[in-house]
């Protein structure tokens, strides 16, 4: 009998980094230096004699967000997950942050705070992985590209990627045009990784071949935020970490917004909304939707702190994933990885965990003994098919509650919703279940948890008696 999706997860979710491995590549080739890319060649590294990044985008990534990520300058959440597969991969990657200049928290339950609705629910409680890791995308992409570019046997050229060399019933290379060139170079590989993101074209080459491209999904979420820096000062607040949600409902506007101390002794604060309700790169907007929308903190922080450059604004029509293990023909010699297959409602910060993640699927998949360059990596796909549903469920669970999104909705929608509501609604003041339920937001535990009968059980029972008094927080 095949293992449940959970206990799948919970085996690549693992924090102890592999003992074994062994090369089975002569060269493997990743289109894409982003987090996902820079991932995924530093698991090759253990398998391959050599690894080849090609990177489009020739930008120092420490000087601030490089082009190729639009979304860079705008808040990033590395969940404990995401940080404990850094740390797996790059022990000591913390250690190195916090060492660098990334802000260490006096506590993190102390001074992390979760809104719902404007009511102030439990703190979460510590995570496995110790203090959070709390940056800016550059400062955390800057020490994942050193961290990997150390590794003696990768390296990284700079070029746009052109497509793939196919021989048969397998991808045998890959094309690329240099930085200032114009020709195509070809570059001969056993493993060809696609982590090209969510504009991704992979799909295209594999159809103009005569492959099949890999079904896609998706839910138009009309996601529209705005991000602002603010000199970190203890007189105007002394706010380490914000998170606050409001709900849809009849008299409610559905918005999320955060605050997050970072590097270089700032806050990066988000407000985002949907659909038409559309924040601006005004700051007086700025100010009057964290004056109006969210807890004080927030408006004390637009209205009496530094602003630190301009406001920036970001928009996502869409999450979206291509299901490869969904095909019946895929070429040897071929993967996908983070965004390239699955990109998820960004204010639920599931994106750079879920490409950690995507690396230990390739880990797992290269140490069970395949012949990549000769056989499909089905079993690969397979795993992160997992990671994938995973991070599926809880971002479009509530992202399907909005009142602009129609669809698609799945199937036994109706008592997952109400399920889901009731977990979250005992959360909010039950320390057991908001620790199980904090564990799979952060990625730490596949969404199946909150099914078992203990947990159900439990908030059945408390969720009951709170309809007859109110709870005490």
């Amino acid at each position: 009998m095949s293992p449940s999706p959970s206990r799948v997860f919970a085996a690549i979710a693992t924090a102890k980094p592999p003992t074994e491995t062994s090369v089975v590549l002569r060269r493997a080739v990743v289109l894409g230096g982003s987090i996902a890319g820079l991932m995924a060649a530093r698991v090759l590294s253990d398998h391959a004699e050599e690894v080849l990044i090609i990177e489009r985008d020739p930008s120092e990534v420490d000087r601030g967000p490089r082009p190729g990520v639009p979304q860079g300058s705008q808040v990033h959440a590395l969940l404990p997950s995401g940080q404990m597969q850094l740390e797996r991969w790059f022990p000591g990657f913390a250690e190195q942050a916090f060492a660098l200049g990334a802000p260490l928290p006096p506590s993190d339950a102390a001074t992390a705070k979760i809104f719902v609705n404007g009511e102030l629910g439990l703190p979460p409680r510590p995570a496995p992985t110790g203090p959070m890791l709390i940056t800016t995308r550059p400062f955390l992409e800057t020490l994942v590209r050193r961290r990997t570019l150390a590794v003696d046997n990768i390296r990284m050229v700079y070029g746009r990627a052109d497509g793939l060399v196919f021989a048969g019933p397998r991808v045998t290379g890959a094309r690329y045009v240099p930085e200032g060139g114009t020709e195509p170079v070809v570059c001969d590989a056993d493993l060809v990784v696609d982590a090209m993101g969510r504009s991704s074209r992979l799909s295209d080459w594999l159809e103009a071949d005569g492959w099949p491209r890999p079904p896609m999904r998706r839910m138009p979420i009309k996601l529209n935020y705005a991000t602002a820096l603010y000199k970190r000062d203890e007189q105007v607040s002394d706010t380490w970490v914000v998170v606050s949600q409001t709900t849809p409902a009849r008299d409610r506007t559905a918005r999320i917004g955060g605050i997050n101390s970072v590097e270089g002794d700032r806050w990066i604060m988000l407000v985002s909304g949907y659909d038409q309700d559309r924040p601006t790169r005004d700051v007086t907007d700025f100010v009057a939707r964290c004056r109006n929308h969210f807890p004080p903190m927030f408006g004390q922080i637009a209205e009496r702190g530094q602003l630190i450059g301009d406001v920036v604004t970001y928009h996502q029509a869409d999450s979206r994933r291509r299901d490869f293990d969904e095909l019946d023909r895929l070429p040897a010699g071929l993967v996908a990885t983070g965004d390239a297959v699955a990109s998820f409602n960004p204010v639920y910060g599931q994106g750079m965990s879920s490409a950690t993640l995507h690396a230990s699927c390739l880990s797992a998949y290269l140490r069970s003994g395949p012949r990549p360059h000769e056989e499909p990596a089905w079993a690969y796909f397979r795993q992160v098919r997992v990671v994938v549903d995973a991070a599926w469920q809880i971002s479009t669970a509530a992202d399907i509650e909005l009142p602009h999104v129609n669809g698609p909705y799945p199937r036994g929608y109706r008592i997952t919703r109400w399920v889901g509501d009731l977990v979250f609604r005992v959360s909010r003041f039950d320390p057991v279940i908001s620790s199980r339920f904090n564990r799979v937001t952060t990625m730490l535990d596949h969404p199946s948890v909150l099914s078992h009968p203990g947990t159900l059980l439990r908030a059945l029972r408390l969720g009951l008696l709170t309809r007859r008094r109110p709870p005490t927080t």
